[in-house]
């Protein structure tokens, strides 16, 4: 039998098969392949003996957090405790987009501050075509699930579990208040589900405040920035750094690319971030 994973815990698999669902391990045969199967994965069961005998071909995957298969990822960015990170943010993009992963980014904690004070960066992220919604418009938030597989995504504390919860209230997700010496919240889901909602499936993942980019090059980073597609540059290898006649530099002096973005930019292929 054909499913896909929901659930993993432990050792134990959460297949749903033909709107059944079966708590299954993984053949021995995957440890000698190096192969693990993810939540979203799509596998081929014996639902007799409960025991995962094929993992079909993924058409993409994410290693932080761990899941397959994904249409979409949900971004979810607060703006106050903890406070915006353009970095953080930056880099998710870049990791999401260089997995073939269409990205969605979502403001929270719009009640702790003025929202006046981000919608240049909303209107900057959605001019470069990246899809932007605010946490409180939720019946616009929920008509992107349908049929798609969603992952969220961001900082510990940053509201993914209460997002959630407005989405549909009898999940009933467990939250946790923020650390207020270390400004970022306190882990509160501890394994990747895929979660029915909406038309379509959203996964709540555990948390995370880092990442590291450094397993993609110069080439892979600058193609994430999808602003610097497309440009007349001097150099066709041009990297928008030290090189003179660049068209991304000139954009910068004239307002158009954003400060932040660049800076992050030049922080991630020189190996000058470190948060």
């Amino acid at each position: 039998m054909e499913g896909i994973i929901i659930k993993l815990i432990s050792n134990d698999y959460t297949v749903l098969c033909n709107g059944k669902k079966y708590i299954c391990k993984a053949r021995g045969k995957f440890r000698n392949l190096n192969v693990s199967p993810l939540v979203g994965d799509r596998v081929i069961i014996d639902p007799e003996n409960n025991y995962i005998l094929e993992v079909k071909k993924r058409k993409n995957y994410l290693t932080r957090p761990s899941i397959a298969n994904i249409d979409q990822a949900v971004i979810i960015t607060s703006l106050k405790s903890p406070d915006f990170s353009s970095n953080l943010l930056d880099k998710l993009l870049v990791t999401i987009i260089n997995s073939n992963i269409k990205p969605i980014i979502c403001f929270t904690k719009l009640d702790l501050t003025n929202i006046n004070d981000f919608k240049d960066i909303a209107d900057y992220y959605k001019k470069i075509g990246i899809d932007v919604y605010f946490n409180n418009d939720i019946d616009h938030i929920k008509k992107i699930f349908k049929d798609k597989i969603s992952v969220f995504t961001g900082q510990s504390g940053a509201g993914k579990s209460t997002l959630l919860n407005k989405l549909d209230n009898s999940l009933n997700l467990k939250t946790n208040e923020i650390s207020k010496a270390l400004n970022r919240g306190k882990h509160t889901t501890r394994h990747v589900e895929l979660l029915e909602l909406c038309g379509g499936y959203i996964a709540d993942t555990p948390g995370f405040s880092a990442l590291d980019l450094s397993n993609l090059n110069t080439e892979d980073i600058k193609n994430a920035f999808l602003e610097f597609r497309g440009v007349n540059c001097k150099y066709k290898d041009c990297n928008h750094y030290k090189e003179d006649d660049c068209e991304i530099k000139q954009k910068l002096e004239n307002g158009e690319i954003m400060q932040s973005r660049y800076d992050n930019y030049i922080k991630f292929i020189t190996g000058g971030d470190r948060i």
